[in-house]
């Protein structure tokens, strides 16, 4: 690897033209990628349906196109499942990510073209190691290798040209020979789908290289540095990779890790860059040392950006805005328009504008409640199925309930922290919390992967209270009655530390 590491870093900073250019020229970027998309798909048969062949303006094809989430989408989708082509987009799909569940599903299946691999995964991948070449020039990032981690690695086979697994096992079995060289541990490793023993294999695998970069999301990064100290007997896991310099994140909020990262990697010169990368397309990344600068809009990367601002939620024809038309500081629902036939499919995640030149972003949530501190990506709809499914189980009646996420602190993993009003417990509250436990993680996959074996998550802390006790809290905040309600699920602690606190003074 130090023979190719002028040859990478070369690589890597040629697509800085490309990310200028549309940095300077944004509107003209997206009227592009727009028309790219339109005439790629005017024979498939969503492209039929809605006469793209005659499309010749943004305006027309939002009239024309509705705002769809998964379950609109999902018709198409089983079609190209079932063996079909041509349907979305007019490449073949043999490859889908398989990501967390909608309020019928328990997972989605979201298609991923070639075009999406190279000109949008890929593609961002250099250009945020080109941006951190910019920023850091003297790097010794590519002397070495970077660790790459992700969540569930296994790849399934669907039919005979069909496969799924999530996203980073889809980009790790595609990746070009040089994406490969580049990173450990080795194929065979990052596809295990056993967390305890792919972790120990991760740490045998890689003790010995020289591990310059780390990309993964925190929860699973945490689990992992933390079993190598303890393996190790180390400190510092500099003492283990003395040229570690960056770790690459994304997918949860960096902020309630922050602090342990910087226990387990005690070192001014360590650097941290955000990454907002989905199984829908890859959209920005951090391009400036300050994190709160927000990140860079991805124009030029097979992606067309709507941005729907949150009162026209529930409309049936809501209105979108262009670049031209967002503002800063304004809470927008994402919609895009894809390379794999994605068509203004609404993302599900709320974002702000933190600059306008360029266009830099940060993710301000979800349209709905939800709690997503590990990746888990719990939404009302599954919750409440979970208490359903533990009420019939053993016979109790819940009123109300509220959830947030205990974050994992340097001795424990993490959890989440409900609070349930019961009309009626008639059994042990363990053997409640354990049906219910049992019902989340039957109704999404992504809360059965963290809690396996405990390894990110722990069994869910459950307070008891008294009936009233809600109405009574809301009460005190001069809410009770109307439209006001206690929220299910939030990914912030503040409405569960508020009411522990009202009810334990009151």
């Amino acid at each position: 690897m130090p023979i190719l590491s002028p040859a990478i870093k070369q690589i890597m900073k040629m697509r800085l033209n490309a990310v200028d250019n549309f940095m300077l020229n944004p509107i003209d970027t997206q009227k592009k990628v727009f028309n790219d998309l339109i005439g790629s798909a005017q024979f498939t048969d969503f492209g039929k349906k809605y006469s793209f062949d005659t499309i010749n303006a943004i305006k027309e094809f939002k009239e024309r196109v509705p705002v769809q989430e998964y379950d609109d989408v999902k018709p198409y989708i089983q079609h190209i499942l079932d063996g079909e082509q041509n349907v979305l987009w007019n490449t073949p799909i043999n490859w889908f990510a398989k990501s967390s569940g909608t309020t019928s599903d328990k997972s989605k299946f979201i298609p991923v073209s070639k075009e999406t691999l190279d000109d949008t995964h890929y593609r961002a991948g250099k250009d945020v190691l080109g941006i951190y070449v910019r920023m850091y020039p003297d790097t010794g990032l590519f002397g070495g290798k970077c660790l790459t981690i992700g969540g569930s690695h296994q790849v399934n086979q669907m039919n005979a040209d069909c496969f799924y697994g999530d996203l980073s096992a889809v980009m790790l079995q595609n990746m070009p020979f040089i994406g490969q060289i580049m990173r450990s541990p080795d194929l065979k490793v990052a596809l295990m789908d056993e967390w305890e023993s792919k972790i120990e294999s991760i740490i045998d695998s890689t003790l010995n290289e020289n591990i310059t970069y780390i990309a993964g999301v925190p929860t699973w990064t945490l689990v992992l540095l933390k079993r190598i100290l303890e393996k190790t007997g180390k400190s510092d896991i500099r003492e283990v990779w003395p040229n570690l310099e960056l770790y690459i994140h994304g997918g949860v909020s960096f902020k309630p890790y922050q602090n342990q990262f910087k226990q387990l990697i005690p070192h001014e010169d360590m650097h941290y860059l955000e990454t907002y990368n989905a199984s829908e397309g890859f959209f920005a990344a951090q391009d400036t040392t300050d994190s709160e600068n927000g990140m860079l809009l991805f124009l030029n990367h097979g992606i067309f950006f709507e941005f729907m601002p949150m009162e026209e939620a529930g409309k049936t024809h809501p209105n979108t805005l262009n670049l031209r038309e967002v503002e800063l500081n304004t809470n927008y629902a994402l919609i895009i328009s894809t390379n794999s036939g994605l068509w203004r499919y609404m993302v599900g995640d709320t974002i702000q504008f933190t600059s306008l030149e360029p266009f830099r972003i940060k993710v301000s949530g979800r349209i709905k409640h939800f709690i997503n501190a590990f990746g888990e990506e719990v939404i009302i709809d599954n919750s409440d199925h979970a208490i359903e499914k533990a009420c019939a189980a053993t016979g109790a009646i819940v009123n109300d309930y509220t959830a947030a996420p205990v974050y994992m602190t340097g001795d424990s993993n993490g959890a989440h922290e409900w609070i349930i009003e019961f009309e009626q417990l008639q059994v042990p509250l363990e053997v409640f919390v354990t049906e219910m436990d049992l019902a989340l993680q039957a109704v999404n996959s992504d809360y059965e992967a963290k809690r396996h074996k405990d390894i990110a998550l722990r069994m869910p802390i459950v307070h008891p209270v008294p009936k009233g006790s809600f109405n009574a809290w809301l009460k005190s905040k001069g809410k009770l009655g109307g439209q006001n309600k206690v929220p299910r699920l939030s990914n912030e602690r503040k409405f569960v530390e508020e009411i522990l606190s009202f009810l334990a003074t009151n």
